[in-house]
C-alpha cells in the first residue's frame, strides 16, 4: 500500500507564481485585444514548472464586458488552472508507476477512434440510405406490436378568429362544409386581419397535449372528449377558437404510418449500417484467415 504523502505547505514544497496583478493592471489601464495579441507569450502561472501562458486564455474573456467583469474571469481561469496542476502534482506524487501507466487505455482508446473512423467512412462511401415508401410499408406492417401509441393524437383543422368581427359568421358557416371543402374555403380568410391563426394541414397528428397549446380546452378525461367532441367553439379574451377534428387516436392504438415514417426509415438505415459493418468485418476476416495473415494459439 502507498503511503499518501501529505500535503506541503505551499511556500515550502511547491514553486507556483501567479502574475494576476499584473493581467489584472492591463485590464485596468485600458489594454485592448490588440495589446494582447502582441504579448501571447507572457506567463501567467507556473506550477512544478508547467507554465500557463496569456495565449491559453484565448476565447476565455469575451469581448465587450466590463474591466472588473474581464479580471474575474481571468482570476478564476487562472486559480483553477493553478488548483488542478497541484492536483496533478499531488496524485504523481502518490502513486505508482503501474498506476500512472495509461498506455493500455491509451492504445484501447486509440483502436476504437480508428476504427470508428474507418467504419464512418465505410458508411459515407457504401451504405444506401433510399428507403422506398413500400419498404416502409413492409416494416410497418411487419411490426405493427411495436408501434403502440403513448398518448392521444389527433388531426384537426382550425381558425381563430376576432370575437368582434363579422368575418366570425362567415368563418362559422365553413366550418358547417365538408372538411375537403372547408379547408379549401378558410384558405380565403387566410390574410384577413381579423384571422387571428389559422391551420388547414389535415395530415399532421399531433398530440392532446400539443392541441391543448393551442385551443384552450380543460378535459379530465381525454378519450371522452375526442370520442364526443368532433367540433369545437371555445371563446376567451376577445378569440373565439374554432376547431374541427378529422380524426384521432386513443392510447394503445397502434400508431399511424404517417407518424412513424421518419422513424422507420432511421430504423432501417441503423439496420443496413449493422449490416454493412458486420459484412466488412466478416470479409477481413475472411481474407485474412485465407492468407495466413494471423495466428491463434
Amino acid at each position: 500500500m502507498n503511503m499518501i504523502l501529505p500535503i506541503s505547505p505551499l511556500a515550502n514544497s511547491t514553486k507556483i507564481m501567479v502574475l494576476v496583478l499584473w493581467w489584472a493592471g492591463m485590464f485596468l489601464s485600458g489594454c485592448d485585444m490588440v495589446s494582447l495579441k502582441e504579448d501571447q507569450g507572457r506567463v501567467l502561472a507556473q506550477v512544478e514548472g508547467e507554465y500557463l501562458f496569456l495565449s491559453d486564455l484565448t476565447g476565455v474573456v469575451p469581448q465587450g464586458i466590463s474591466h472588473s467583469d474581464s479580471i474575474a474571469l481571468a482570476k478564476n481561469f487562472i486559480n483553477n488552472w493553478v488548483k488542478n496542476r497541484l492536483m496533478i502534482v499531488q496524485a504523481e506524487r502518490n502513486l505508482t508507476e503501474e498506476q500512472l501507466d495509461f498506455s493500455k487505455q491509451l492504445e484501447d482508446y486509440r483502436n476504437s477512434l480508428v476504427i470508428y473512423r474507418y467504419e464512418t467512412l465505410l458508411i459515407d462511401q457504401e451504405l444506401d440510405t433510399v428507403v422506398t415508401d413500400a419498404q416502409i410499408m413492409s416494416f410497418y406492417q411487419s411490426h405493427l406490436g411495436d408501434f403502440e401509441l403513448k398518448e392521444n393524437i389527433l388531426r384537426a383543422y382550425y381558425a381563430i378568429v376576432n370575437s368582434e368581427t363579422p368575418l366570425l359568421d362567415q368563418v362559422l358557416e365553413v366550418f358547417d362544409l365538408p372538411d375537403a371543402l372547408a379547408v379549401d374555403s378558410l384558405l380565403y380568410y387566410e390574410k384577413s386581419d381579423d384571422m387571428l391563426s389559422l391551420s388547414v394541414d389535415t395530415s399532421y397528428w399531433m398530440s392532446f397535449f400539443q392541441f391543448q397549446q393551442i385551443i384552450p380546452i380543460e378535459s379530465y378525461n381525454q378519450e371522452l372528449f375526442l370520442k364526443n367532441k368532433r367540433f369545437i367553439r371555445i371563446e376567451e379574451n376577445g378569440m373565439v377558437f374554432l376547431v374541427k377534428v378529422v380524426n384521432f387516436k386513443i392510447k394503445d392504438d397502434i400508431s399511424p404510418l404517417e407518424v412513424e415514417r421518419q422513424d422507420i426509415r432511421h430504423i432501417i438505415i441503423n439496420q443496413r449500417k449493422v449490416r454493412l459493418i458486420k459484412k466488412v468485418r466478416d470479409d477481413i476476416y475472411k481474407k485474412a484467415l485465407y492468407n495466413n495473415d494471423f495466428e491463434i494459439f
